[in-house]
This record gives C-alpha cells, sequence and structure tokens, in this order.
C-alpha cells in the first residue's frame, strides 16, 4: 500500500495527457517575441512590367511577366498577370516599362502606383578626361 501511496504523491514537472484542467502558466513566464534580427515579411511591393493600355484616365494596365516552376515538370515557364496602377499624369504610353510601387488602395482594383524606369539602350554621353585618346588624335599631326 505505501507504494501506492507514494505513486499517487508524485507529480510531473511537465503536465502530459492528464494535465489539470486549471493549468495557466506563470504569470512572470516571458512571451515569446519575435526576434529582432528578422527584417518584416514584405511580399509584393514592387514589380515590374510592360503597359498594355492607357484608355482610362490616370491608370494604365500593366503585364507583369514573371518565371514559376511549373507544379509537375518543374521546368520555369512565363506566368502573366495584368494589374491596374495609377498614373496621375498619364506619362506613360502603350509598351512603356514602369515599376509598380504597392501603396494605400486607390480604387478596387488599384493598389500599385507606375513609376518610370530608365531605358536599357540609352547611349551615355562620352565623359571627357581631358587627356585626348590615340583613336582621337589626327594621323595627320602624329607625324
Amino acid at each position: 500500500m505505501s507504494l501506492l501511496t507514494n505513486f499517487k504523491s508524485l507529480t510531473l514537472s511537465t503536465p502530459f495527457l492528464h494535465a489539470p484542467i486549471n493549468h495557466t502558466p506563470a504569470p512572470n513566464a516571458p512571451t515569446p517575441t519575435r526576434p529582432n534580427y528578422l527584417p518584416p515579411i514584405r511580399a509584393m511591393r514592387s514589380l515590374q512590367g510592360r503597359v498594355i493600355t492607357t484608355t482610362n484616365d490616370k491608370t494604365v494596365n500593366v503585364e507583369v511577366t514573371r518565371l514559376a516552376p511549373h507544379p509537375k515538370y518543374k521546368r520555369r515557364v512565363r506566368k502573366k498577370k495584368k494589374f491596374q496602377a495609377h498614373d496621375p499624369e498619364n506619362q506613360f504610353q502603350v509598351g512603356d516599362i514602369v515599376q509598380l510601387e504597392k501603396c494605400k488602395p486607390i480604387s478596387k482594383k488599384k493598389t500599385f502606383l507606375a513609376i518610370p524606369v530608365p531605358k536599357r539602350n540609352v547611349s551615355k554621353k562620352q565623359q571627357d578626361i581631358g587627356i585626348p585618346l590615340e583613336s582621337q588624335t589626327n594621323p595627320d599631326q602624329a607625324a
């Protein structure tokens, strides 16, 4: 009998299945907090696409193309999606490349602001360094 009374008097430090119903954590237990070193997750804050429609006032329709893996074949395929974006000055034409920045909702479907992206194939001006290059000198002057 003493063995049975000793067994009943035992208490576990961690309750498993038969924990008391009114078990509450200690009030001085630290609450789980988010670590400071992790940056906040900001998905789809900035996208880049091509303007496909400019018929509406202060609104452009932008097609964003991204590469996503195919669910079965795991090959990367192009996925296209259309977004409505705010163009306050009606500055964009069809075919322009724009950057879409997330902003507060402007209307039911417009939550992006269209920002111009500088063109890639613009030739840079030649910087004058003050020293003439061999290709810039006249062959008559060298002789």
